[in-house]
């Protein structure tokens, strides 16, 4: 028997990938670990092997045994609707927030995970910060990132994979202020306990790569000061913040989190796309009782909540997805939904409004030599409400930089000179084909990108049709209030300061190009659906409006006081709450993620104090 489980063994680790092994014989057994996660029973022997690797190795301790606990990934096709498979909690989206708030939950009760999408443990693209670009890139059915184009003609992505934009976005990692802690009105006391709880599983301090330094430098010596140092907390100056990419380049993300939770309790379902809430309609306020969902064959199945009053369905499908999910269970605009073809559950018609997106615009400094792949790592925090970023350099070769970077990398944005009614993705494609033709110059340098904190333009999110898979219509009116264009200027003016400072001097090519001529390379370059006039970027403002883009920050839809109350629970009906993006009225921080894994824990922790008291959580 010994030696048969020693076959299954090797032959289980015959069938992993050579990323894994290589893994192994780096002995970084939490991210080998990862990928067994996927592996059947017979696994367990090359679990205790690895782990026994490590030991020898160096001790990883607690984080070890976080891993081991990581609960198992199963397709969507094998859940049972059998009664004793009903929940105390019904989870739809394993995302940002999704996963913290799914492993804090099954700790007590018992959780199920729906999730639309894959695993990120076994795609290179996602896992290594090198790839991060293709990751967005990608605009395969399975892809981690599914793209939409919002109305303005901006390209956008949202995340379709367990661990949510955590997987595809560029991994910077800061907290919220304490002033929108405060208008959250959340528990101070523990807000400060729960942004902990997240960054001792995923989140580390960055080697600061040159073009981040040069950063930092060239803001002090244009005036953003102080210099704060290293931190998670938002301070006006300038600072370092965290990463979720760890030193070897390794991205941790949200679905790390979910080996925190109890695997007793908590069931992780993948490819499990939900289409609709279920809701019991006989009393006098609708109660969601469970969800249809269909698994990756496309059969049909429906989770139920167990009948205790507490249980609940709740939505973490993001900005986009918790409006579109709403409306199309019934939950809406009365005409909207009766132009589809939608059974009313409940008129609301302020679901899908309000919806706002932080636009970035960005410029492009060449520079004498290719500088070191960064993603974002500095930051400053202007008074005026404007942050300042930076990204550089390529992880690919200079072959595969023609052809793959455009359409939605960070470092460039989002296409080009297309009328609205010709926009599409394949449009978008054809003009990244097109910029092979960019001199391989345009391709050596790094860009410092402005956006906007808590824009005041709004816009909508609508159906177009009731099929869950297609993306609803979304626009956020880009600088449609003058103010966000007048903090635009603000910012493309600041970066003028920053980039003509004695440390960016050193990096760039000499006096060579004027501001004039850098707006012209950063707005052909740019990727967007919006009509360009590269002739006329000495107005700052046409430049703002010509190469806006986003970087994904988007919000709104589901807001506190319109769709859901201070509880995040859904008005009007009953065991239905919403707890994501959707119901911030602005975006937390530089970077929405921290605060949305937080938010997660909080949540998780505050609907168990209510039910179990005051230790619950701990």
């Amino acid at each position: 028997m010994p030696f048969l489980k020693s076959v299954v063994a090797l032959k289980c680790f015959e069938a992993l990938s050579t990323e894994v092994a290589s893994t192994v014989m780096a002995r970084n057994l939490e991210v080998a670990l990862r990928f067994v996660i996927m592996v059947p029973k017979e696994g367990e022997l090359l679990v205790k092997i690895l782990m026994f690797l490590s030991i020898l190795g160096s001790s990883q301790g607690r984080r070890d045994a976080i891993a081991v606990r990581h609960p198992r990934l199963r397709e969507a096709s094998s859940f049972s609707s059998t009664p004793a498979a009903e929940y105390d909690y019904i989870i739809v989206g394993g995302g940002t927030a999704g996963c913290p708030l799914a492993a804090t939950l099954s700790q007590n009760y018992s959780v199920l995970l729906l999730e639309r999408g894959g695993s990120p443990y076994r795609n290179g693209n996602i896992t290594h910060m090198q790839n991060f670009h293709i990751g967005l890139v990608d605009t395969s059915p399975g892809s981690p990132s599914q793209s939409f184009i919002s109305t303005d003609g901006v390209i956008n992505a949202r995340a379709r994979v367990l661990g949510g934009g955590t997987c595809i976005n560029a991994g910077f990692y800061s907290r919220a202020s304490p002033s929108f802690v405060k208008a959250a009105g959340w528990d101070e006391e523990l807000v400060n306990e729960s942004y902990p709880w997240v960054e001792r599983r995923i989140v580390s301090w960055p080697d600061v790569a040159p073009w981040q330094a040069a950063l930092r430098d060239g803001l002090l010596e244009a005036g953003f000061s102080p210099f704060n140092g290293y931190t998670y907390d938002h301070i006006y100056g300038t600072k370092i913040g965290g990463t979720i990419f760890d030193k070897d380049g390794f991205r941790h993300t949200a679905a790390d989190l979910l080996a925190a939770g109890n695997p007793e309790n908590l069931r992780v379902l993948l490819h499990a796309t939900v289409q609709k809430i279920v809701f019991d309609t006989k009393g006098r306020r609708p109660k969601a009782a469970g969800v249809q969902f269909k698994d990756e064959n496309g059969k049909q199945h429906r989770a139920l909540l167990k009948n205790a009053r507490h249980g609940e369905v709740i939505l973490s499908s993001g900005a986009i997805g918790s409006p579109q999910l709403l409306l199309l269970s019934g939950i809406g605009p009365k005409k909207h939904l009766k132009r589809l073809d939608i059974r009313l559950v409940l008129h609301n018609p302020h679901v899908g409004r309000g919806m706002s997106d932080n636009p970035l615009n960005s410029i492009f400094m060449p520079t004498k030599k290719p500088v070191r792949q960064s993603l974002i790592q500095t930051v400053g925090i202007t008074k005026k409400g404007v942050f300042i970023e930076a990204s550089s350099g390529f992880g690919q070769s200079s072959d595969s930089i023609r052809c793959h970077h455009g359409i939605m990398s960070a470092e460039i944005g989002q296409l080009s000179t297309i009328p609205p009614k010709q926009r599409s993705l394949e449009a978008a494609k054809r003009y990244a084909r097109d910029k092979q033709k960019l001199p391989r110059e345009a391709f050596q340098g790094g860009f410092i990108i402005e956006k906007i904190d808590g824009p005041l333009s709004r816009g909508r999110l609508s159906l177009h049709d009731t099929d869950v898979d297609n993306n609803p219509s979304v626009t956020f009116n880009y600088f449609s209030h003058p103010y966000d264009l007048k903090r635009c200027v603000y910012g493309i003016r600041s970066i003028e300061e920053i980039v003509r400072t004695k440390r960016f001097a050193r990096l760039t090519v000499d006096d060579a190009y004027t501001m004039r001529m850098l707006l012209n390379m950063s707005v052909q370059a740019n990727v967007n659906l919006i009509p360009k006039h590269t002739n006329d970027t000495a107005s700052v403002e046409q430049f703002c409006r010509d190469s806006v883009t986003t970087i994904w920050h988007y919000h709104g839809g589901c807001h506190v006081g319109r769709v859901v109350d201070g509880e995040h629970r859904v008005l009007g009906v009953s065991r239905l709450r919403v707890v994501d993006g959707s119901t911030f009225d602005r975006s937390p921080g530089t970077n929405p993620q921290a605060t949305v894994m937080m938010m997660g824990r909080y949540m998780g922790v505050k609907i168990l104090r209510k039910r179990l008291g005051r230790a619950a959580g701990a």
